[in-house]
């Protein structure tokens, strides 16, 4: 069935424009299309090409004409049956009529003379627009023709591929979500297939032709290689196909027009170009690549000048942008910083791209005048063709030329590209040569923005250690490729350290200065409460005072000033002690120094009152005790509320319905009786709706989405959108960062026919039929909740991305109280399924450090230490010993440095020594201390600086530890016990500990009672 509403909408695009540029259109009456029989062979013909833009599929032997008001069709009588679904029964329909052809001659003749007479009837009736370069055969064609040579009237016909091309040139939601698939399709192709079989044939010194290697990237591309390239799970490959033959080029021949192919020759490592295009469901992406091996600074120069090219004219497409003008700012940027290229510069720099690859209309070059609008996607297509070499002693080296391409979509804004393939010249230079010194072998990794992104591990550079190749490949296991990798982000993490704190810098965001704060009990003598004159105790609870009498005055004192009272009972005698806070002494757990504004001053630290009225001081006792509680109270609410940002109002969509899911739960829930919601996506965020209260409402902008995740419901019972806040907002009473909508999963226990439970037991096969309900209806509900998800994401314009957990990559651990299984997205790493949730920023972590690996334990644990070091360490314990290489494996492919150690080690006392001086810490070695390979003499050099991150004793490890913990175990343990918070820090080496002492109390015992009987 055809999308009726998709055809109506393009179709009066197409005559709006149309009517207002009928010079672009030969002002021609009427337009013409007609398609002979289909060829299977990849071919890019306008006609065809309207076919798809209007009807999504293509109709061999069918003739299309467009009039200003109508729209015909003569097609067979099958194919008419589906046009005639174009039907949607709406005003806004543009009017249609099929014309039915049959075997019968006579009658698709009476047919074609009825489409002729519409002809003659559209405005003038004379003019004729068509596609003339658009040549069929067959015979639906050859009957035409036959019926137009005989009517009587005769047309004149005029080219139309210009206007045709104007008009489609936009694109609209559809079609730029149908590009942004191709376009991850051909990163996808170029980085996880192309990249890694290439490096792997140079290093492994294989014999492999260009067109062996172009058919081997081409049958790729197949649902088979789905989990091994990672291809996206919403995509559907079969709608997948290549949009030419690849083309890969290497050995000092190189053609870098868009109509190249493959030669015959074997692979070359030196310098090879490789240029892929997907289309997806009928549109056509496309990305270049160069990839330098061993090369000279001569060529790494040229490459990064291209590199920083594309860059330059990237930031200058926009809206409006007129392609000869694009092509000159890249000419003069050249003649400007590198003249000595522009000969080698190609002549133009790219093309408008869609259902066809390459719109001839729109070339960027010289003599073009055509304006490039929002909605186009262009491919930019940035060469240096055929530069000489005179050093080269290879011939095939003499000639090198450099190619950079990527799609990329206009907006009002800014330009987006849409593939994703690193093209930095450490990402695409590769040094194999054993005979250069050291420093030239080993290739520095920078990582690129979106490196996160990639789950699986990549190969980074290729580094020669050996001195044969073949002891290389013996010996460079995948452990030690990670630990290479793993020194090299250590010495990354260190170099930006030290940037980042050299000379006081960035010591500010560390050291948090506690700030004085003034407090006043009464501004006026007159304020002071009637009961002083009696010369007692009060206790002023709407000032948050206490006046004491001292020497005949009463003195009031504001509740913070006191630390803590005390009340003793001797004999006939009651003593009240009220202890001060004064400066030198600490506060609380964290050992922090109450601020002074003058602390050369006379304070009071104690004093003592004795009365006989046991009564009157215990209920004065109490009354100051309730005070104290009930103002560190509304401190603490305080504290917790300074971190909430006022956001702004929700922009609602008005003019029409905007999207919705329905009948979903959220968590945090709203007040009431639990019962489902509808979520809304508006203009500038999305709102959640109670079915019952208009005024129950969550409203989650797009600005302050952090992260947005869909879980799929497999091997789950619900389905998951968790929306992750960069500032918490208030859901009834409770601050969050975290909203989550689900849905759960039918109970199996229940029939869906007639919702009620089943009463009897069933043989094999409706238990077989039960199952594949369930999984049907799991399916149903991860594509409804990943499509609206995605919906989401692309009314956001950008600003928030759609991730997904890797199940398979997963791992079970105890980030709060209990085992979960934590799952890596390309950007975090999490947990959903229960409260409390956990959501790791990854690119916000500095290092992670395994603890207790060693033999003989079943268990280890991970801590992430953040770059903000004034943020608590995260612990994930009780990871299965199981799972260590794999979490080093993901650790590594994430491009995140981790350490590993036999202990826990105490992060309250190591972060407090981090923070008191950042820049000492890095310029002493930075986290080098949490190395275990380090060499002997290393180790006596470091022994008193590695001393002060000894592991402590259990009581202080244990409150250091709740001290730095982090928000969400914060709030999950505040109403737990300390013994617990304490049992959960314990190893195997404290338990032992523990166990030696009882059963030396329990001897001590024996030994006593035994010496008590030989008295006896």
């Amino acid at each position: 069935m055809l999308e009726g509403k998709l055809f109506h909408k393009r179709v009066q695009t197409l005559i709006n424009y149309w009517k207002n540029n009928q010079e672009e259109f030969g002002n021609a009456d009427s337009l013409l299309f007609v398609t002979g029989t289909s060829d299977d062979e990849i071919s890019y013909q306008k006609t065809i090409s309207l076919q798809i833009w209007l009807l999504g599929y293509e109709f061999p032997e069918t003739l299309v004409l467009i009039t200003m008001d109508k729209v015909y069709f003569v097609t067979s009588q099958k194919k008419g049956k589906i046009l005639e679904t174009l039907d949607i029964k709406s005003d806004k329909q543009i009017p249609f009529e099929v014309f039915k052809r049959t075997k019968d001659s006579a009658y698709n003749a009476e047919q074609f003379k009825k489409l002729l007479e519409c002809i003659a009837k559209s405005q003038n009736g004379k003019t004729v627009g068509i596609i003339q370069k658009d040549n069929f055969e067959g015979k639906f064609i050859k009957e035409w023709k036959e019926a137009l040579e005989s009517y009587p009237t005769k047309f004149e016909f005029t080219d139309i591929a210009v206007g045709l091309s104007s008009a489609m040139a936009p694109k609209d939601e559809e079609e730029i979500r149908n590009i942004k698939m191709a376009a991850k399709l051909t990163s996808i192709m170029m980085k996880n297939y192309f990249t890694e079989e290439m490096t792997s044939i140079i290093d492994e010194e294989k014999q492999i032709k260009h067109e062996k290697f172009t058919e081997n990237v081409e049958n790729a591309l197949d649902e088979s290689m789905r989990s091994k390239l990672k291809f996206p799970s919403d995509a559907s490959i079969d709608l997948a196909d290549w949009c030419y033959p690849p083309i890969i080029q290497s050995g000092g021949v190189y053609d870098l027009k868009p109509s190249a192919v493959s030669n015959n020759d074997y692979l070359h490592a030196d310098t090879i170009i490789c240029s892929l295009g997907v289309r997806y469901k009928s549109y056509c992406t496309n990305i270049s690549r160069t990839f330098l091996i061993d090369p000279k600074k001569s060529k790494e120069k040229n490459y990064i000048f291209l590199v920083q090219l594309q860059n330059y004219l990237i930031d200058h497409i926009r809206d409006g942008i007129i392609c000869k003008d694009l092509y000159q700012l890249a000419k003069s940027y050249i003649q400007k910083k590198r003249p000595d290229l522009d000969k080698y510069f190609l002549k133009n720099i790219g093309f408008v791209t869609g259902i066809e690859f390459r719109e001839s209309a729109y070339i960027i070059k010289n003599k073009n005048t055509r304006e490039l609008k929002a909605g186009m996607i262009i491919n930019l297509v940035l060469g240096l063709h055929n530069i000489e070499d005179p050093t080269a002693t290879n011939e095939k080296n003499k000639v090198y030329s450099l190619l950079l391409s990527d799609t990329i979509r206009i907006t009002h804004d800014m330009a987006v590209v849409l593939t994703d393939a690193k093209k930095d010249f450490a990402e695409i230079s590769f040094f194999f040569q054993t005979d250069e010194p050291q420093d030239k072998k080993e290739v520095k990794v920078t990582k690129d923005s979106r490196s996160s992104r990639d789950v699986s591990p990549k190969v980074k550079t290729a580094i020669i250690s050996a001195k044969t190749r073949g002891e290389e490949n013996d010996e460079m296991t995948a452990d030690q490729r990670r630990r290479l990798h793993q020194q090299q982000l250590a010495a990354q993490k260190q170099s930006e350290g030290l940037s980042r704190f050299s000379g006081g810098k960035g010591a500010s965001q560390t050291q948090v200065k506690t700030i004085f704060k003034r407090v006043e009990s009464y501004r006026k003598e007159s304020q002071l409460p009637k009961q002083i004159r009696s010369l007692q105790i009060v206790v002023d609870e709407r000032n948050e005072s206490i006046i004491l009498p001292i020497y005949g005055f009463a003195v009031p004192f504001h509740i913070s000033t006191i630390k803590n009272i005390s009340k003793n009972d001797e004999g006939e005698f009651i003593y009240l002690r009220f202890n001060f806070i004064t400066p030198g002494q600490t506060t609380g757990k964290k050992d922090e120094t109450m601020p002074f504004e003058d602390t050369s001053a006379t304070f009071i630290r104690g004093i003592s009152y004795r009365s006989a009225e046991h009564g009157r001081f215990t209920e004065i006792y109490k009354s100051i005790v309730e005070l104290k509680k009930n103002v560190a109270k509304r401190e603490a609410e305080r504290k917790e509320m300074a971190d909430l940002v006022e956001q702004d109002k929700l922009i609602e969509i008005r003019a029409r319905r905007p999207p919705r899911l329905g009948e979903v739960f959220s968590r945090p829930a709203l007040e009431g009786k639990r019962l489902p919601g509808d979520i809304e996506i508006h203009t500038n965020g999305i709102r959640y709706q109670g079915q019952i209260r208009s005024d129950q409402k969550i409203d989650l902008l797009f600005s302050n989405i952090k992260h947005l995740i869909f879980q799929p419901c497999d091997n789950e019972l619900i389905v998951i959108i968790h929306v992750h806040l960069k500032n918490p907002i208030m859901i009834g009473k409770k601050k969050t960062k975290d909203v989550q909508f689900y849905r759960e999963v039918t109970d199996a226990s229940y029939d869906e026919t007639g919702n009620r439970r089943r009463r009897y037991n069933y043989g094999d096969e409706d238990e077989l039929a039960a199952e594949q309900e369930e999984r049907l209806h799991r399916a149903k509900l991860n594509k409804e909740f990943q499509s609206f998800a995605e919906k989401i994401q692309e009314m956001s314009n950008g600003i928030v991305e759609v991730d997904i957990p890797y199940r398979r990559v997963g791992f079970y651990g105890v980030p709060h109280r209990q085992l979960v299984l934590l799952q890596p997205t390309t950007e975090c790493l999490v947990h959903l399924t229960d409260p409390p949730y956990l959501v790791i920023t990854l690119s916000e972590i500095e290092i992670a450090h395994l603890e207790r690996v060693q033999f003989g334990l079943k268990n280890f644990d991970l801590v992430f230490v953040f770059k903000d070091f004034q943020r608590a360490p995260i612990h994930i314990n009780t990871i299965p010993m199981a799972q260590l290489d794999n979490v080093k494996e993901w650790l590594d492919s994430m491009d995140i440095a981790f350490f590993e150690g036999p202990v826990n080690l105490n992060w309250s006392a190591i972060m407090k020594t981090i923070n008191e001086n950042p820049a000492a810490f890095f310029e002493d070695g930075g986290w080098k201390f949490l190395s275990i390979d380090t060499d002997d003499e290393d180790d006596s050099e470091e022994e008193e600086e590695e001393s002060e991150y000894e592991l402590s004793e259990e009581d202080e490890y244990s409150s250091s530890e709740s001290d730095y913990s982090s928000d969400e175990s914060s709030s999950s343990s505040s109403s737990g016990s300390e013994e617990e918070s304490e049992e959960s820090g314990e190893d195997w080496d404290e338990l032992e500990r523990k166990a030696e002492h009882d059963d030396q109390k329990r001897k001590r015992k024996e030994e006593a009672s035994s010496n008590k009987r030989r008295r006896s």
